[in-house]
């Protein structure tokens, strides 16, 4: 009998087949990377295959809260004069 592949929920969605994930979605996938790879029990390539996955979630989390910082800082800026511009997120 095949063994089930422990990675395939992760992979199912990549940031090529789900660009609209939200902060809150990928947490949740990191924090669960993160009790299969605590559990010890992956193979040596899954848990590999899941510490890539999770690096690019926290690299992908990271700069969406990095936004989130430049926006609130727009919007409490003590300058009353100030115009106000778009927010324009960085493009990495």
């Amino acid at each position: 009998m095949p063994k089930k592949n422990a990675t395939s929920e992760s992979t199912n969605s990549t940031p090529e087949t789900a660009p609209t994930m939200t902060f809150e979605r990928s947490l949740k996938e990191l924090e669960q990377i993160v009790v299969r790879l605590e559990s010890g029990e992956l193979a040596l390539e899954d848990a590999l295959n899941e510490f890539e996955r999770g690096i690019q979630l926290a690299r992908q989390g990271q700069q969406t809260l990095q936004q989130a910082e430049q926006r609130v800082k727009i919007l409490l800026n003590d300058d009353a004069q100030s115009p106000l511009s778009d927010f324009s997120p960085d493009t990495e």
